[in-house]
């Protein structure tokens, strides 16, 4: 029994030692890392200044220092070692130069880059292209009109912001400017802004509500008409702007920020049938004929306008031969409806001399035959004449522009 219990305490005091020794080479581990770490994160080190070989500015450089160019911070237990791939696969550290010349470090062109502190954010990077839209202005403009748009499906609501105008063109010097707000064809109600006295540059920053149904809203188009007011108050038109409010506007209930360049009022009395306004341009590079259909005036509708629709056909003829036709969109109820659409064609410079361009307004009603209200032709000296043909003209000598002009409707028996 005395030699069991013998050989039962020296097997426990062997499993004893061991447990103290596997203890000990864990804690003797953890010792290492932190040494190695502390050695890592010091604030100096022997080896970044060297006494033979001064190199400024970096022969003081610390922790916290670094070239210009770069953005963040190198240990200084190796700010003196390069890295090179062995043989074997393996890594070993070599002595680099300490004094490595300021052409061969990383640097860019901005000298704010490389005064960035590690975790935070260099608004250089994030700076947006220039906004050209208050530099940039046509010869002839009117003034130009910042404005917001948001409509809300739910609530029925149309959410306009009157931002600011640009460089109005008012009677003298001194400008007093106001909006008037309309949305068309409703001429009778309105929403207006304060007045702004003496500055060709007001800032209005108002907002405004319009009710108006889901099913409707893409009828209608928005208005802005901007006034002088002069001391005795009188309004005195400066321009005006035209937005049809169209899906594409519109979709995803979220706020829109938009500008448009004025536009002078027509102070010709509508034609018999009516008037329309288009836009005409040619590119040669690419062999493209752009149409774009603004909008039209007095138009002689025959029908309850409330069930009558209006569109605008147009077509690209040679020799009097229809080669493409295009619509607009239909606009309920209105004798001066707004479409602000786009059409291109295909058409080569050498088959412009034969080609024409008509433009025909059609009124329909729902289950009937539509019939035109009017038509305008332009084209060469063989279609055309007067203000078609000088609008045809135009076109060709401003290349880079659209050419708008107003032409009156004339009778026609096109169906």
């Amino acid at each position: 029994e005395q030699v069991a219990l013998v050989i039962g305490g020296l097997a426990g005091g062997l499993l004893l030692l061991l447990l103290l020794i596997w203890v000990s080479c864990c804690l003797w581990k953890r010792l290492c890392a932190i040494f190695t770490y502390e050695e890592l994160s010091g604030t100096t080190a022997a080896s970044s200044t060297q006494e033979d070989k001064p190199c400024p500015p970096y022969a003081t450089r610390t922790q916290t220092s670094r070239p210009p160019g770069v953005p963040f911070v190198v240990p200084p237990s190796f700010q003196d070692r390069d890295w090179v791939p062995l043989n074997s696969g393996e890594w070993a550290q070599v002595p680099r130069d300490p004094c490595p010349a300021p052409e061969l470090l990383p640097h860019t062109s901005s000298s704010n880059l490389g005064e960035c502190i590690v975790g935070t954010i260099n608004p250089e990077l994030y700076k947006f292209l220039d906004d050209t839209s208050e530099t940039d202005f046509p010869e002839g403009c009117l003034g130009r009109l910042w404005f917001s748009l948001e409509y809300q499906q739910e609530a029925e609501r149309l959410l306009v912001g009157l931002i600011k105008a640009r460089r109005l063109q008012g009677p003298s010097e001194t400008c007093s400017p106001l909006v008037k707000l309309h949305l068309l064809p409703d001429e009778r109600c309105f929403l207006q802004s304060k007045t702004k006295r003496k500055t060709s540059n007001p800032q209005f920053d108002e907002h405004f509500i319009f009710q108006v149904s889901s099913k409707s809203i893409t009828q209608r188009v928005l208005r802005f008409s901007v006034y002088h007011v002069d001391r005795q108050r009188k309004h005195q038109l400066l321009g005006q702007v035209f937005f049809p409010l169209k899906n594409e506007t519109l979709a995803g209930d979220c706020r829109r920020l938009i500008w448009r360049d004025l536009e002078a009022e027509s102070l010709e009395p509508p034609s018999e049938f009516g008037d329309l306004q288009f836009c005409l341009g040619y590119n040669d590079c690419l062999r493209r004929l752009t149409v774009v259909v603004l909008r039209a005036k007095g138009l002689q509708l025959q029908e309850d306008t409330s069930f009558v629709s209006v569109c605008v056909k147009v077509s690209l003829m040679n020799h009097n031969k229809f080669v493409k036709c295009k619509k607009t969109s239909a606009v309920l109820g209105s004798a001066n409806p707004v479409y602000s659409e786009t059409f291109s064609f295909k058409a080569d410079p050498a088959e412009l001399d034969t080609a024409s361009l008509s433009l025909t307004v059609l009124q329909g009603a729902e289950g009937e035959k539509s019939h035109a209200l009017g038509r305008v032709v332009v084209g060469p000296y063989m279609y055309a004449r007067g203000k078609q043909l000088e609008h045809w003209n135009e076109m060709f000598s401003k290349p880079k522009e659209l050419v708008k002009r107003w032409h009156a409707l004339c009778r026609t028996t096109e169906p």
